[in-house]
């Protein structure tokens, strides 16, 4: 199902299928008379490949449809005591790929490490994981969003809640 390009609409480009099972899980939360302007992409393939996709199909379209927001899922594969590096570098290498006209309008998201390790750390499956992560943005709690290996998406995850929520929820 594709959204409306003339209502305001969010599309999730995930890096790999566990991602996209969260986002998954995150889009059957959305208010059922709203799930149309959430769409979940297929599967990029690795961070870099999300990038690629996104400069090579999204850009021009986000230009032309400018109700559309872009939510980039990504690994940001945790390297244990250097995770703040690793994180950050891997952000602002994403980041400085989208052109400035567009940087209110896309959101670079993703676990810690995998998607899978919040299943380890017994958080549920990855669908249950994204309804949690959607009830958080629909009621503005942290519950889940607040846990280690998501946590430092706060940044992120503020500038996003404050444009979803009027869209799905």
């Amino acid at each position: 199902m594709s959204a409306n390009n003339s209502l305001p609409h969010i599309f999730v480009l995930p890096e790999d299928d566990a991602d996209r099972q969260l986002a998954t899980g995150f889009h059957l939360e959305v208010n059922w008379d709203r799930q149309r302007r959430l769409q979940v992409l297929e599967e990029a393939g690795g961070w870099p490949k999300v990038v690629k996709l996104f400069k090579s199909d999204h850009i021009g379209k986000m230009r032309r449809y400018p109700e559309r927001l872009m939510v980039l899922l990504i690994d940001f594969d945790d390297k244990q005591d250097r995770f703040d590096k690793v994180w950050q570098d891997r952000f602002d290498k994403v980041w400085k790929e989208i052109p400035d006209d567009l940087k209110d309008r896309v959101f670079i998201l993703g676990a810690r490490k995998d998607p899978e390790a919040l299943t380890r750390a017994k958080l549920g499956s990855l669908e249950t994981i994204g309804k949690a992560l959607a009830r958080d943005c629909r009621e503005d709690t942290d519950m889940t969003w607040g846990h280690d290996l998501l946590k430092h998406n706060a940044g992120e995850l503020e500038r996003l809640r404050e444009r979803v929520r009027p869209i799905l929820f």
